[in-house]
């Protein structure tokens, strides 16, 4: 989260017993990379001559080359954060590619990922999203096929202890939300219900899986919802949104 890349090869990364039959059987990423305290991993992106775009909560963008990267070295900072501020996402981002910032206002905001230069390592990143007072992003990610991708949002309530609040949820179709310029606010992703006031999760992707905190199976909403709907009511936390891997 406070933007260093950390180089690992998928061949080395510890399997799952053969015989589990959790998703979150495996070995966490914390515990494998060696973070810190307080620190977690926000995406993972494969090296070589890509590029990087990186989102942070205060609503900064950057795209970076990882041909700026030292062969072999480990742990390199790719973006200047200023202080209180973190990165919230990462994901491969070449020029055909859409950015996307969720705020926890439920703000939605996508513009083409050419908008965004790529700079060097040591750069700080340039204005993404205009941001509420209050707010501050909470997903971020690139899309590279915008007719077959989904946004998944789950509102609560601020003043609800963590996991403790199931919250309404719901799936749009991603062309739902329109096209705007970078540095500008989002549209309307989910209206709050009565004890709502804000998204405590936000995903856009293809094909998304829902996630207890042990790995377990969540159910989510039917895709098709309008963009600026209400959600549907949970019957269960869900901790984490991911892509169906076949």
């Amino acid at each position: 989260a406070r933007g260093p890349l950390l180089p690992f090869s998928p061949f080395a990364e510890p399997s799952a017993p053969a015989n589990a039959v959790q998703l979150g059987a495996g070995t966490r990423a914390d515990q494998y990379l060696g973070l810190s305290a307080g620190e977690h991993v926000v995406g993972i992106v494969p090296l070589g001559d890509v590029i990087i775009a990186l989102g942070t909560a205060q609503g900064v963008v950057k795209r970076v080359s990882t041909a700026e990267l030292a062969p072999g070295k480990h742990d390199a900072e790719i973006i200047a954060l200023k202080d209180g501020d973190r990165v919230v996402g990462a994901a491969v981002a070449a020029d055909d590619a859409e950015l996307v910032f969720v705020a926890s206002d439920a703000q939605l905001l996508r513009f083409d990922a050419a908008s965004v230069r790529p700079e060097g390592r040591a750069a700080g990143g340039m204005a993404g999203i205009r941001l509420a007072d209050g707010a501050s992003v909470i997903a971020f990610t690139t899309v590279t096929d915008a007719d077959a991708a989904v946004v998944v949002t789950i509102a609560g309530s601020s003043q609800a202890i963590a996991g403790t609040d199931a919250g309404s949820a719901k799936v749009s179709v991603f062309a739902e939300f329109p096209p705007k310029g970078r540095a500008t606010g989002g549209v309307r992703a989910q209206r709050f219900l009565r004890g709502e006031d804000v998204l405590t999760l936000a995903w856009v992707g293809v094909e998304p899986r829902a996630l207890a905190a042990d790995g377990a199976v969540r159910s989510l909403p039917e895709s098709g919802a309008k963009r600026d709907a209400s959600g549907q009511a949970l019957e269960a936390v869900v901790a984490a949104v991911g892509t169906t891997i076949s």
